[in-house]
């Protein structure tokens, strides 16, 4: 029957047509089995054939007015998984908020997932509106949070100031 066909030939690989077109139960439609496959399916873990267990690790989280970034480290400082809210799509103000913060938390968790890490030490620098949301996409995540350490650069007394403005 497929060799009548061509069209379904080319479009089954060699199957008949009947066996290349997925069955829809009768009273339902594609777009509603899609859209309920999609929440009910967890992204899967980014697993790598031959990459190293790490069972404890650091995740840099660097907030920002403008931007928050997620670089999850082992603990003698190599590069383990890396995401940004501009990386995931968030664009212009969008990128400095809570939500962004918690998408890229969630990303850098899926990431790190995929080296068995179990454990994180929690560095936080930056004054951005990210910081306690992405500790709790984290930890949420299903990651032990050992230590949160906030490692903010603080001036003593700084640089000297400009000139005052006369009027």
């Amino acid at each position: 029957m497929a060799k009548d066909n061509p069209k379904a030939e080319e479009a089954g690989k060699g199957k008949p047509a009947d066996a290349a077109a997925p069955a829809v139960a009768a009273g339902t439609e594609p777009a509603a089995d899609a859209a309920a496959g999609e929440t009910a399916a967890k992204p899967a873990v980014v697993r790598r054939k031959g990459v190293r267990a790490v069972s404890a690790g650091i995740a840099h989280i660097n907030a920002t007015f403008n931007n928050t970034q997620i670089v999850v480290t082992d603990m003698k400082g190599a590069v383990l998984a890396w995401s940004s809210s501009g990386r995931m799509g968030f664009k212009g103000t969008r990128k400095s908020t809570a939500y962004a913060a918690t998408v890229v938390a969630q990303d850098v968790a899926r990431q790190a997932a995929g080296y068995r890490m179990n454990e994180m030490e929690v560095r936080v620098q930056g004054p951005g509106a990210g910081r306690e949301s992405a500790i709790r996409a984290l930890q949420a995540a299903g990651f032990t949070i050992t230590v949160i350490k906030d490692v903010t650069p603080i001036p003593h007394n700084g640089c000297r100031p400009r000139k005052r403005r006369r009027v």
